[in-house]
This record gives structure tokens, sequence and C-alpha cells, in this order.
């Protein structure tokens, strides 16, 4: 989890910029400085007399104190005063954004029966932002590792980080803050573990004899020593926050959205200039996103959009998909995949036949002595492809190594299934192709106008490189 420093990285956060809308990187780092951090430490331990009375701290938590104790504590009274003096625009923010994700803490934490304070634990792992990543590469609102993550669930690639989709990390963490609490029977010592790791908490339990937080605190970490005392100062602020002249000025509330399902590859930047979407408001609605596009491989992905756009992009749904979904790594047209079937025929004009092109996928190990490029040669592919599709960054590859490969097959049906490749022809989806014969004086413009299609359309489904057609040549006009 989010490990050490935890109120120096929570300004940061408090800080930072939303950086949805650049051309590829969508997440945000924090750089955070060791040495800063334990000077602010040491000035918040060192913090002179308070102006706030003690009696009435530990008045309020008692009032406050629900399922998960609330002990008052100097530390916790230093952090209550270091909210208020030095960082009251934290406050400010976290009373702005609670709106956005506070229905859906307390959502998850009533279905797995834990305690609704909890929701509050988040405020000081990422202040609220769901694309926070920590230099120790902790990512979402409540800041897994990319390995706990795969633990609970959320798939990571190039394209969908799900320890930032705001559903699926927040059930992550109820499971895990519940699985803690079922390990050591208290909630205090799991809120630490959620922080150092359980490990390190058996650790500190041996060394000191005790099995409670104050117990074994002074044999923790100094700065997961700090973290319970934060969580009770922040849940304190949150709600006597009037009360030390803190208030929201702007506060938000979530966006009004519909869903699209999304096969296939698929261009967001694409999408958002087609569809008069925010590029802004589209990757704030899916913060699980973290590239420009999403892969060929993606099924029924669900995409959250405006409901100020969905209409627009319902009546326009077909001339926004052919441009968000060409790929400029596909050879065939497989936009067309999301919008009718994963196969498609054509007709032989001569034989009067119906072809079947399908895309099969492959998997090849690396044998000794094998390259991309005669990996790519041997199954008609393209190297560039071969990378994209296996996540490569150099052509190099190890021997052994699993390569995922996608192949366009073009055949006849009724060869597939005598040669035992297709048992059931009612399996496919058959669409009948338009193709026209290249006459005399014909130019792509010409053809493009005579059929209703645009001439970059005319190229991609032909495969045509240039603007030039010979006479005789067959297209495929729809």
């Amino acid at each position: 989890m989010m490990d050490l420093k935890r109120i120096v990285r929570v300004s940061m956060v408090a800080g930072l910029c939303w950086l949805g809308a650049s051309k590829y990187a969508h997440t945000q780092v924090v750089e955070t400085n060791t040495n800063v951090a334990e000077e602010e430490l040491l000035k918040i331990e060192n913090f002179a007399d308070s102006t706030v009375p003690e009696a009435l701290v530990k008045e309020r938590l008692a009032k406050l104190q629900n399922e998960i104790p609330l002990r008052y504590h100097k530390v916790t009274h230093q952090f209550v005063e270091y909210f208020i003096y030095k960082k009251p625009s934290f406050v400010k923010r976290m009373l702005e954004h609670m709106h956005l994700y506070f229905p859906l803490y307390e959502q998850t934490l009533e279905k797995y029966n834990m305690p609704r304070e909890l929701k509050f634990l988040s405020l000081i792992e990422s202040g609220l932002n769901p694309r926070i990543i920590s230099y120790a590469g902790a990512g979402g609102l409540w800041q897994f590792m990319p390995a706990t993550g795969r633990e609970y669930g959320m798939k990571q690639d190039n394209y969908i980080d799900e320890r930032f989709d705001p559903v699926k990390s927040t059930d992550a963490a109820c499971r895990y803050l519940k699985r803690l609490y079922n390990a050591f029977g208290d909630w205090e010592m799991a809120l630490a573990a959620y922080n150092v790791g359980p490990g390190n908490v058996k650790r500190a339990i041996r060394r000191s004899g005790s099995n409670t937080f104050w117990g074994i605190y002074n044999f923790l970490p100094k700065q997961t020593r700090h973290y319970v005392p934060q969580f009770v100062a922040i849940m304190y602020m949150m709600h006597y926050h009037a009360d030390h002249g803190v208030f929201p000025e702007s506060p938000e509330y979530p966006m009004l959205t519909d869903t699209l399902q999304i096969t296939g590859y698929f261009n967001l930047h694409t999408f958002a200039k087609l569809s008069n979407v925010n590029l802004d408001d589209l990757y704030k609605l899916n913060p699980q996103l973290i590239n420009t596009e999403l892969p060929h491989y993606v099924k029924d992905y669900v995409v959250k959009v405006p409901s100020y756009c969905y209409e627009y992009v319902t009546e326009n749904r077909i001339a926004i998909w052919d441009s968000a979904c060409k790929s400029p790594f596909s050879k065939a047209p497989y936009a067309l995949a999301s919008l009718t079937t994963a196969d498609s025929t054509e007709q032989s004009e001569e034989e009067g036949e119906t072809l079947k092109r399908s895309t099969q996928k492959l998997f090849h190990t690396v044998r000794k002595g094998e390259t991309l490029g005669k990996i790519a040669n041997r199954y008609g592919v393209e190297m560039h492809e071969l990378k994209k599709w296996n996540h490569l960054r150099s052509s190099t590859v190890m021997r052994g190594k699993k390569l995922l490969i996608y192949k366009e097959t073009v055949g006849s049906p009724v060869l597939q299934r005598l040669a035992g490749g297709d048992t059931n022809p009612k399996a496919n989806t058959k669409i009948k192709m338009r193709y026209h014969r290249v006459q005399a004086g014909d130019t792509l413009s010409t053809i493009a106008e005579r059929y209703g299609i645009n001439v970059s359309r005319l190229k991609k489904i032909n495969r045509l490189k240039g603007n030039t057609v010979r006479k005789g040549q067959k297209l495929i006009v729809g």
C-alpha cells in the first residue's frame, strides 16, 4: 500500500492538477522528497502549546467513535492542529470532492458489513484522486501496489489499469481491510497493516509482546505510527471543520452518465472529438483508461460517457465508430467487428461463392535462433503489429517466450466444413460485400462519390497505399 510520509504526500496530492487530456500519459506521479518528509513530521511532533483545548478534542472524538476506536493521543491532537493551521486547503478540497466518492464507499462498506468511518481512510491514502500514483508505484484511490492489485482481481496493462477504477478498487480495498481485520481482530491494527503490511505488524507484535496498536506503537516504523493518528485527525476535521473556519467553496457532485460497450480497437481522442465530449470529462468518468485508445482485444468493454452527449452519439454512431475504430496498426477493417460481427464475408463475382473472412488467435513459442522479423514473416503479419499485440518495447525476444498473434484468414465455409473446421454454418453471421470493377476513366474520387463513401475509407477497406487504381481492378465499396 502507499507507504511512508503520508501527510506530506497528502499535501502534494492536494496541489496536483488533472492530466487527463495529455496525449500519452494519463496518470499522475508524486515525487516525494524523503528529507522534506522527515522535516514535516518533526514539525508536527514539535508543535508548540496547543491552541485547541485537549478536553474539546477528547469530547468530540468520544462522540464520533463508532466501531473503530478513536482514542485521544497527543500525536492525533498535533495532526488536528496541522490540518487546521498548516493544511486547511487540503481539508477544504476533501470537503469539495467527497460527494464524488463517499456514496460509493458507503454502499460498498455496507455490502461487506464494515464500519462506515473507513471511508475517511481514502483521504489520507490518495486525497480522493483516483489517478494518483505514489513514488513507490502504488496507485488509485486506495493506493494498491501492482502485485496486490492483481491479487485482488484488478487487471493492469498498457491501456487499462483497474487500480484506478473507483468501483473495483473500493471493492478490493474493502475485501483487503476485512481480511486484515480478521487476521488481527482489531481495526487499529488492521489500519496499520494496510499501511505497512501485515508482516511488519506481526514483527512489531513479536518484538513488543503486545497485540494492540498503542502497545506496538514504538516498534512500528515512525511513519506508520502516524498513520492511525492521521486517520483519526482527518475524521475529526471532516466533522468539525466549520468550528475551525474551514468551509468548502465549490463542492463537486457526480456527473450524469450513460454507458457504451466497446469491442475491438477504439481511439478515445477521435471519439471525444467527433462526439463533442470534453476529453477531461471522458477520462474523469473512466480513470482506469490510461492510454489514448482501447486495444483490439477488448470485448464488450463498458465506457462511461456524459449524458449530455449520449443522444448525439446514438444518432451518429455509425459515422463516429467508423472513424474511432480505425486502427493505424491493423491491415483489416476490424472496426466493423464492434458494430456487426467478428467475421465478415465476401461474395466472389466470378464463382458466386461466399468467402468467409475471420481473425484467428494464435500462439507461437519462440525457438532458438528465431527473431521477431522471422516470426512476423512466417505468419504474414507486420513486426510492429507483433510488438503491439505482445506489449514489446524492443525487437529482441527471449527463447521460450509465448507470443500472441492475430492472423486474418479468408476461405470458403464449404471447404472449411469439409475439412472439419466449421461444423455449424449458422454460427457465423454472413454479411454480403459490394464490389466495383474499375472501368476506364474511373478514379477513387468518382467511385467513392458513386457509392456514397469517402476516399480515405475506400482506400482503407481495400488496403490501398496510393491514389491510383487500374482498369479491371475489383474494389470493395460496401
